[in-house]
Parts: structure tokens; C-alpha cells; sequence
């Protein structure tokens, strides 16, 4: 059983709700997204996405782009996300972690490369946030075979047959989209989430973690009532980017992650 299945049935049976953190590799320093990783299973995160910096990440508000682009002026590559994982498992064999980012920087490192790459360091599952179902297999089926689940996202306008598309070869969980926009700009509407991830779960078996919009800890705690974990991101990001010169960083964000898991 892959680490996110065991993590969602582990929850399950004890009957909570899953928190999915975020945080971009390289940013706001190499050392500091290290010393902030480390830290975040003990916080209370049950699942962790690793940004994937992109000089073009166009699914993502101001405070995700801002620090794409601190993390690149880093010095951050695909090849260093691959050993922040290294660093991060020598530690750490439980945390199901994701790599979260686009399909270029992939594309031109190799998407069989990749795959092999990323699952020797240790991820368990990837999301491509501009690669279309019709589109993925060139990722997916390498992916899928070295045992990497593709998480599909699924939007508010998602639904009749488009939706059947996104299920298909679907893995993992499925990331919900909570608003029709970029991250971190504005908050959802929980009732027509809701009913949304209702008719979803009539067509699959898939955990559905949402995000998008999910700033505070009565955000997360209100979204997870209807959804099996609530994913937190540019709020972190941002709060890294308001402390990078502080040297208790790393506590101040577990701080903030703690507030979240207590709240969902």
C-alpha cells in the first residue's frame, strides 16, 4: 500500500481529516525550505507538496509566483527538489510527500528520468497542475508503473463527462479547486463545494482533498466538513516570505501548521 493510501485509511479510521501543506523548494532560502520541511510532520502535517519552482506558474496567485521566482534566483533546480527529497527521507519514511509544479522543467529533464528520479528519492505521488488528461500519458503511464500516483485536479466547472475524463486513470486523490482562479486570491463557496464533491463521490472512490483559498485555520477547519483533507499553501508561503530574516523560521511555520491541523 502506497504512504497516501496508508495515511487516508489511517485518518479514516480515526476519524479526522487530513491537512496537506505546502511549500515551494529554494524558497525563501535553500537552507530555510529544508529547515521548514523537516519540521512539518511533527506540526501536524499529514501530507506534504513540494513546489516545483517555474518561471511560468501560471495557476498560482502572487505570493506562489513570488516565490517560484526567489527560489530560481536561488539557485533551486528539478535536480535540487529531487535531493530536498533525499534530505528531507533520510529522516522521514512515513510522510506521503507530493511534488507539485508544471510540466516543463519535467518535459526537459525527461519524463522517464523523472519518474525514476523522483521515486528513488522517495516521492510518492506527482501533481502536474497544466498537463490535460489527454495529454499525460507520456507522464502517466512511466509514472503509474514505478509506482507514482498522478493526482488529477478537479474544478468547480468540472462535471458530466469532462468529469468522467478527469476519473479515468485518476490516483491517489484528487485535488479539488475550490474557486475558479489562481491560489491564494479569494475564498470558496463551501456550499457549492460541497455539493460538488457530493456528486463526485458518487463516481469514485478517491479521497478529495481541497484547496485554493484556504488561508486560516477557520477555513481549513469550515472545508473540512465536506471534504477528506484541506490543502493550505499560500498562506505558508507567504508567512515564510513575511519571516525569511527570522532564524526561528522553522517554528514559527510549525507554529502556524499546528494551528491548522488543530482546527481541521
Amino acid at each position: 500500500m502506497s504512504r497516501i493510501a496508508k495515511k487516508f485509511d489511517q485518518l479514516k479510521a480515526d476519524g479526522k481529516k487530513g491537512l496537506v501543506t505546502f511549500v515551494t523548494a529554494g524558497d525563501p532560502s535553500v537552507k530555510a525550505s529544508q529547515d521548514v520541511l523537516a519540521g512539518l510532520p511533527a506540526a501536524g502535517a499529514d501530507f506534504i507538496e513540494i513546489g516545483m519552482p517555474f518561471t511560468d506558474p501560471m495557476a498560482d496567485g502572487p505570493a506562489i509566483q513570488e516565490s517560484s521566482l526567489r527560489a530560481l534566483n536561488n539557485g533551486m533546480s528539478l535536480k535540487g527538489v529531487i535531493e530536498m527529497l533525499k534530505t528531507f527521507r533520510a529522516k522521514d519514511s512515513e510522510t506521503p510527500v507530493i511534488l507539485m509544479g508544471y510540466f516543463n522543467p519535467i518535459y526537459k529533464y525527461g519524463c522517464e528520468a523523472f519518474v525514476k528520479d523522483a521515486k528513488e528519492a522517495g516521492a510518492d505521488g506527482l501533481i502536474i497542475v497544466d498537463l490535460p488528461p489527454e495529454e499525460d500519458e507520456e507522464l502517466r503511464i512511466p509514472a503509474l508503473q514505478a509506482g507514482l500516483d498522478l493526482i488529477r485536479l478537479v474544478t468547480p466547472t468540472t462535471i458530466g463527462t469532462r468529469l468522467d475524463t478527469v476519473l479515468e486513470n485518476a490516483s491517489g486523490f484528487l485535488y479539488y479547486v475550490s474557486i475558479t482562479g489562481v491560489t491564494g486570491t479569494k475564498s470558496a463557496n463551501i456550499d457549492e463545494v460541497g455539493k460538488h464533491i457530493s456528486e463526485i463521490k458518487k463516481k469514485t472512490d478517491l479521497p478529495v482533498a481541497v484547496g485554493f483559498g484556504i488561508k486560516t485555520p477557520q477555513n481549513a477547519a469550515d472545508m473540512s466538513k465536506i471534504a477528506d483533507a484541506v490543502v493550505v499553501g499560500s498562506a505558508i508561503v507567504e508567512n515564510m516570505k513575511q519571516n525569511q530574516e527570522d532564524s526561528n523560521i522553522s517554528r514559527i511555520i510549525a507554529d502556524q501548521v499546528q494551528a491548522l491541523k488543530q482546527a481541521v
